[in-house]
């Protein structure tokens, strides 16, 4: 992550690592894979003390920037937390309030509490497909006077289960709404979910005629468009970023495997053939790094080309991550698809990223029609 990082990003990133290394190594995530929340809240505070949560929050509610870009400086954030495998709804909650912090005189109090640490938030956006098993109603906002009514259902959510607030997103008319939902909302349900990711929750949220006071409203009714579509750039490349340093714990691992596991009296990394499969795992690696960076730079410094970008960087990371994961495992030989070896916890970790906030499938449907768009306009 960043070729050339300040003296400023490199310690708060390496103040990040050691703090990570230090409250969560691989026993404690292990232990966390039986936790309701899979985190501690006395660990998320301290990371909150550290910065975690308030790079995306604006000066006027406590938050602040290490270098120009506080998106850029949080990537290295969610880079750590991919190397370490670590827990806490970092992603969700720094979303919610990099939404919030652009109506912050309606929730300024909420968006205080996220960055102090002392609440979490979880953003109600996905729904299940049309035609799948698991499929419903789509959540409903409408504003019945004073009051504004959610109904349907979002899953899978994550963090639902620990989060203070839920940030739903919802059909309002033609348009879309957001609404800053109370976790103890009457009419609010959650339903954990299994997660291949064992520190990570996710969860179904049912919305039945849940009513708030119309100021609940996040921006105007059906007029969340624009706030949607900056959430989506926002998670998905501080996912892209968590995932890429998953893909580089995993291949140091790896390498690390290759000179110490001898065959037939020679180390695995002296075998031509394996060599072919780490230049080209190298190759990926370097360019997922490089993608991620670029995506995150142009969200930050809303560059023309953001959208483009970032769905390169999630179709691109998405695919060869899996493609990484998989040699991983097969070089390190049955012992690699073992729960007691840590490459796992890794690979649960790029899986779990590889669907959030759009599938590679799904990335590479929007760079065809942005082609399309470009192409049908000059």
């Amino acid at each position: 992550m960043l070729l050339d990082p300040s003296p400023d990003q490199e310690f708060f990133r390496d103040t990040t690592s050691r703090f990570l290394t230090d409250r969560v190594p691989v026993a404690e995530i292990r232990r966390l894979r039986h936790d309701p929340a899979g985190f501690g809240a006395e660990y998320w505070r301290s990371g909150a003390e550290l910065g975690w949560t308030s790079l995306l929050a604006g000066d006027a509610t406590g938050g602040g920037s290490i270098g120009d870009h506080g998106l850029v400086d949080l990537t290295l954030v969610a880079y750590e937390f991919g190397t370490h495998a670590a827990p806490g709804p970092l992603v969700p909650t720094n979303v919610v309030a990099d939404l919030l912090s652009r109506h912050a005189e309606a929730h300024g109090d909420v968006l205080a509490s996220l960055v102090e640490g002392t609440a979490t938030a979880a953003w109600c956006f996905e729904e299940p497909r049309a035609g799948g098993k698991v499929a419903s109603d789509g959540v409903e906002i409408t504003v019945d006077g004073d009051e504004v009514v959610v109904r349907g259902t979002k899953r899978p959510v994550e963090a639902a289960v620990s989060a203070d607030f839920l940030l739903v997103t919802g059909r309002t008319g033609d348009g879309l709404s957001h609404v800053l939902v109370p976790r103890e909302a009457p009419g609010v349900r959650i339903v954990p979910l299994k997660s291949i990711d064992i520190t990570r929750r996710y969860a179904a949220v049912e919305f039945t005629e849940v009513r708030l006071p119309a100021t609940a409203l996040v921006g105007a009714a059906g007029g969340a468009a624009a706030d949607t579509e900056r959430a989506l750039r926002v998670g998905a490349v501080l996912g892209c970023a968590e995932s890429v340093g998953a893909l580089q714990a995993a291949f140091d691992l790896t390498v690390a495997w290759a000179f110490d596991r001898y065959s037939f009296g020679r180390p695995l990394a002296s075998y031509q053939e394996l060599k072919h499969r780490f230049a080209d795992m190298k190759m990926w690696l370097e360019a997922s790094h490089g993608i991620s960076d670029s995506a995150a730079y142009a969200v930050a410094t809303q560059a023309a080309d953001a959208p483009e970008l970032v769905s390169a960087a999630k179709a691109y990371i998405g695919h060869y991550g899996g493609e990484l994961f998989q040699d991983c495992m097969q070089i390190h030989g049955g012992i690699g698809i073992t729960f007691e070896h840590d490459l796992h916890l890794f690979a649960r970790r790029g899986a779990a990223n590889r669907s959030n906030y759009g599938t590679p499938a799904e990335h590479r449907a929007r760079i065809a029609d942005i082609v399309e768009y470009q192409e049908a306009n000059r």
